[in-house]
């Protein structure tokens, strides 16, 4: 009897030391007071600048998967209906096609509507330039509200980035002509890559407006951005932007936490926005359920999705993003870098 008692007392304690574990785990999460809701989407502010976007963005990648781009333009107008105002999109992005539908649908009055972002691949002026300006044909705009420099996953991206002839100098550039308002940066490797991108601007006086990389639950056990990168963007007030809430439908696959979860995980964290792929109706009312029903995490509630994920998300393979090329576009096409 008395060693079935220290079984259960063991039992507990492991169980409480798992549960203790996951709490302290736990990234930073963001304050109720820090979303205001609209109708049924919640909004945050982006950074330091003090533009009110949608918690849930929507994706530009998935918009040129889908086959019928008239379909693509309903999603999009059916978004920006719906209370998002947040639109992400790239240079490389299906050859282009994401950007071009993207144009499209923001005729007729929706342009005014949203703000818009997108990403070039070039890390040297003339490069940086050419791709801007194609940017901005195919979004049928004269100006976008925020650029990235897409996919910082190397260590030496930085240092060409910001280096004589360098991206940099031409992003400042176009701020000051008006064809940008604001400059950020894209990645999905390693954190500590990110790390040495926000260093080298500081280094040199400048600070990111935004900073886009993977926030989900996987992330938070292995290489983890939510830890490491998110609060030094909140200590310099930089707009956080999550992607790959459900690492593109991989996460899934472990069984561990339902696309919900995973969404409202994402929301939870000191994100500003969002950004969902979304290549159907299906997929979009899937990111506007979690958006109208999204609550602040209870400490129970956070604790017990970080220990039931915590196996799974231990080695990053529910991260290929991470630990393989598969979605590393720059390393298959180095001619995007210039």
């Amino acid at each position: 009897m008395g060693g079935e008692k220290s079984s259960r007392r063991e039992f507990i304690g492991t169980v409480a030391i798992g549960i203790t574990g996951a709490r302290l785990a736990a990234p930073m999460m963001a304050d109720a007071s820090e979303t205001t809701k609209v109708g049924d989407m919640p909004y945050r502010v982006l950074g330091r600048s003090g533009e009110k976007v949608s918690l849930l963005g929507l994706g530009g990648y998935h918009i040129g998967t889908q086959r019928d781009e008239a379909e693509s333009i309903r999603i999009i107008r059916a978004a920006v209906d719906a209370g998002v105002n947040f639109l992400d999109n790239c240079w490389d992005y299906n050859d282009g096609a994401s950007e071009i539908r993207m144009g499209k649908a923001l005729r007729d009055g929706y342009r005014q509507k949203v703000f818009l972002m997108t990403k070039t691949d070039g890390q040297v002026k003339d490069v940086y330039n050419r791709q801007l300006d194609e940017c901005l044909r195919r979004l049928q705009t004269d100006h976008i509200d925020l650029v990235q420099f897409h996919e910082i996953i190397r260590p030496t991206d930085p240092d060409r980035i910001f280096g004589p002839g360098g991206a940099f100098e031409a992003a400042l550039a176009a701020r000051q002509a008006g064809k940008i308002r604001y400059i950020g940066f894209t990645g999905h490797k390693d954190p500590d890559i990110h790390l040495k991108m926000l260093h080298t601007g500081f280094a040199r006086g400048f600070t990111f407006d935004a900073v886009q990389m993977p926030l989900n639950v996987m992330d938070a056990h292995f290489k983890s951005f939510a830890h490491k990168v998110v609060p030094v963007l909140v200590e310099h007030k930089i707009g956080v932007l999550g992607m790959k809430p459900l690492g593109g439908g991989i996460i899934l696959n472990s069984k561990t936490a339902t696309p919900t979860e995973c969404l409202h995980y994402a929301m939870n964290l000191k994100t500003s926005v969002v950004i969902h792929g979304c290549d159907s109706m299906e997929r979009l009312n899937q990111g506007l359920e979690a958006a109208r029903t999204f609550h602040t995490l209870s400490e129970p509630e956070l604790s017990a999705l970080l220990a039931k994920t915590s196996q799974a998300g231990a080695r990053g393979e529910f991260e290929l993003f991470k630990t393989t090329r598969n979605f590393d576009g720059t390393w298959h096409n180095p001619n995007w870098l210039g």
